[in-house]
């Protein structure tokens, strides 16, 4: 019995875990959706005035060679195709309140980091690959009268952005938002058990 009774003071006195308070929580999620939609917001404006730009370049200068042409439609085709990709992910993270409806808000944000994961591991090296042959079309004519050693130059320049945001800037701008979303998840998982 004394065995008991030692042990029923050692399992009462181990430490509660940590209660999470539902203000600070939904502050914190409010807060890092905030931070992620503000960034997509930025990405948008940005893209729309560089499409914008490649619009008025496709269609209102004149190039001898259809290989430019095809190479500015191409940029401005992924442009437009990372756009509307962009602007779903703003629309699904800006539409719903986490104050609302914490567990339809938790399934929603674990829906939306299952399906950016799922398209932007295929969705972005098909992106960089595209811009990547599209520039080097529009640079045929372009660099038409330039020194082979300036061609050589750019379209090395070209290789070398690929391999640097696919290999490089990619892996770490990903994991960064993705360690964000795990970080809110996660929160608001703890907080669903501390109710269940």
């Amino acid at each position: 019995m004394k065995d008991f009774d030692h042990l029923m003071s050692v399992w009462q006195g181990q430490p509660k875990p940590d209660q999470l308070s539902v203000d600070e929580v939904l502050k914190q999620v409010k807060k890092g959706i905030r931070s992620i939609t503000t960034k997509l917001y930025r990405t948008i404006v940005a893209m729309v005035v560089i499409a914008a730009f490649a619009f008025i370049v496709t269609f209102f200068l004149a190039f001898k060679s259809t290989v430019t042409t095809v190479g500015i439609l191409i940029v401005l085709v992924t442009m437009l195709m990372y756009l509307s990709l962009i602007l779903r992910h703003y629309h699904i993270l800006s539409k719903q309140d986490a104050t609302l409806n914490p567990t339809e808000y938790l399934h929603s944000l674990k829906e939306y980091q299952k399906s950016r994961s799922k398209v932007i591991g295929w969705f972005y090296y098909i992106y960089i690959l595209m811009i990547s042959a599209g520039l080097a079309m529009y640079f045929v004519e372009v660099l038409e009268h330039s020194s082979l050693a300036f061609k050589l130059v750019t379209y090395s320049s070209i290789v070398v952005w690929f391999l640097f945001t696919t290999f490089y800037l990619k892996p770490r701008m990903f994991k960064n938002e993705e360690e964000k979303l795990n970080l809110m998840i996660d929160r608001l998982v703890r907080l669903q058990e501390q109710f269940d």
